[in-house]
């Protein structure tokens, strides 16, 4: 059974999974994620889902507050085991939801280069690649999306 937990960043099934994230950009980007560990520091997040499977804990994202009309999208991220299950969509769809019922207008997100099905289930879902923004400006590894609620 599929179920999805609407919480916050502080929640521990969240942590590990984000834990997962940061090791797994450590192993795919080498040292270019020792810069992007620093820029993706975020603190609490309001906004967090944790999708589980048959009570398992496999997949997360979450958001911050962008600006007034905008949300930045962070941690998405499935478990290797649990990938091409359409996890991230669900994910991303109800951020989305959780977004536009707050008033929020846009999403905004960074992902590295080498994370090839970042990349394709952003686009998928209708990402536009933008310049790259605020503490990613300077970052080689970064690529910039936006969508439009």
């Amino acid at each position: 059974m599929i179920e999805l937990l609407h919480t916050d960043s502080t929640h521990v099934d969240f942590q590990k999974l984000a834990a997962e994230l940061e090791k797994e950009i450590f192993v795919r980007d080498g040292e270019l994620a020792d810069a992007n560990y620093q820029l993706n520091k975020v603190g609490l997040m309001k906004n967090a889902m944790v999708l589980y499977v048959d009570k398992k804990a496999v997949a997360c994202g979450a958001f911050r507050d962008f600006s007034e009309d905008t949300i930045e999208i962070k941690r998405m991220y499935v478990s290797p085991v649990y990938r091409r299950n359409n996890f991230a969509s669900k994910i991303l769809s109800e951020l989305e939801g959780i977004a536009m019922k707050s008033g929020f207008k846009y999403a905004v997100l960074e992902t590295g280069k080498n994370q090839p099905e970042a990349i394709s289930l952003y686009l998928k879902h209708g990402y536009i690649e933008i310049e790259k923004f605020g503490k990613y400006i300077e970052s080689v590894n970064s690529i910039c999306f936006k969508k439009q609620l």
